[in-house]
């Protein structure tokens, strides 16, 4: 029995007599110049000895595998629930339909070092990549090392390389929610998130500038159980306000149930504003207000940008996409015609 934490592409080689470049052209894809017995004896051999999952070997010979890998920053914030995070959800949901319907299949991993990233790719021989959370200087550092096309969600970075890259209005998103505050006559407005970055500080910005003035930022700590001691012990700042923009609907729905559960009333006492519009936004109540993106429009262009790149190895493109706001019942409205965005296939 073989233990696979031990096997190397050498001994692959010396088991089958072969060179080391014609297991690793395999394991790669690159078969065009190798016969179909040696890429099957090399595949065969490679799960013998548990190199890979037979799955993978499978795919080897295959210049195309059709597989678009979706990677997802498994971020400290998330507290080991990054997939349960309610966005990411969405997002998922909105990636599996359309990477379906182009003919791919999506494979999902989480990770929290994007140099992983690159281990992933290259052992599926992956036809694309969808990355979802990371840093821009991982981002530039990953296109060095890879040359499979990957489009971005939410990367802030001067794209002057082949990379394509999905953000949304963040500044319009958070103007819309001031000016309409501003348009109510709402004057102690406070803006709450975990960092003061983009694309976070961008909707704060937004805020100030829909408002006409600066509105109040708090600083949050990441972990849930300090955000909720950190609430209890600025409960007197909540009470003075007249509404409250969180950066996202986790923490706006999250921070609404803790005012409530401590004496407040939303909306009469405070409006409470989130970011996303996620399905849970018609759920709770009072429904939630918050700025809508279309996770499926983004969800459409991140496939088919990922065929552009595979045409065009030079294509690179940054994209803005728009976003509404939604007013509901938390900020005193009574919910209109507002269904949830069409899922599609449904």
């Amino acid at each position: 029995m073989w233990d696979e934490n031990r096997v190397r592409i050498v001994d692959v080689a010396d088991q089958l007599g072969v060179s080391t470049a014609t297991v690793s052209n395999v394991l790669h894809g690159k078969t065009k110049k190798i016969s179909d017995g040696t890429v099957k004896r090399v595949q065969e051999k490679l799960v013998e000895m548990g190199y890979i999952p037979n799955m993978a070997a499978t795919l080897l010979a295959q210049n195309d595998s059709r597989i678009v890998g979706v990677v997802v920053n498994d971020h400290p914030k998330y507290e080991g629930r990054v997939i349960e995070d309610p966005f990411i959800c969405s997002a998922l949901n909105a990636l599996t339909y359309e990477i379906d319907s182009a003919g791919y299949f999506m494979m999902v991993k989480q990770t929290k070092n994007i140099a992983d990233v690159t281990k992933y790719a290259s052992m599926w021989n992956m036809d694309g990549l969808i990355l979802i959370g990371f840093c821009a200087d991982e981002y530039q550092s990953l296109r060095d090392k890879i040359r499979i096309p990957f489009v971005v969600y939410d990367g802030f970075f001067e794209n002057d390389r082949n990379i394509c890259n999905l953000i949304l209005d963040d500044f319009d998103g958070g103007r819309q929610v001031g000016a309409f505050l501003r348009g109510e006559n709402k004057k102690k407005v406070l803006c709450i998130s975990d960092n003061k970055l983009l694309p976070d500080y961008d909707r704060y910005r937004g805020l100030c500038k829909g408002l006409g003035r600066d509105a109040g930022f708090m600083k949050i700590p990441m972990e849930k159980r300090r955000r909720l001691a950190f609430y209890r012990d600025y409960m007197a700042d909540f009470r003075g306000m007249d509404a409250v923009f969180c950066v996202s609907d986790y923490y706006a729905i999250e921070l609404m149930n803790f005012l409530i559960g401590n004496g407040m009333q939303v909306p009469d006492d405070i409006w409470v504003i989130g970011f996303d519009d996620i399905a849970l936004c018609r759920s709770v109540t009072p429904t939630l207000s918050s700025v809508r993106q279309d996770v499926n429009l983004r969800a459409e262009k991140a496939v088919r940008y990922i065929g552009k790149m595979r045409e065009d190895r030079a294509y690179s493109k940054t994209e803005k996409i728009p976003v509404t706001f939604i007013p509901r019942m938390s900020c005193g409205r009574e919910d209109e015609d507002d269904h949830e965005e069409k899922i599609p296939g449904n």
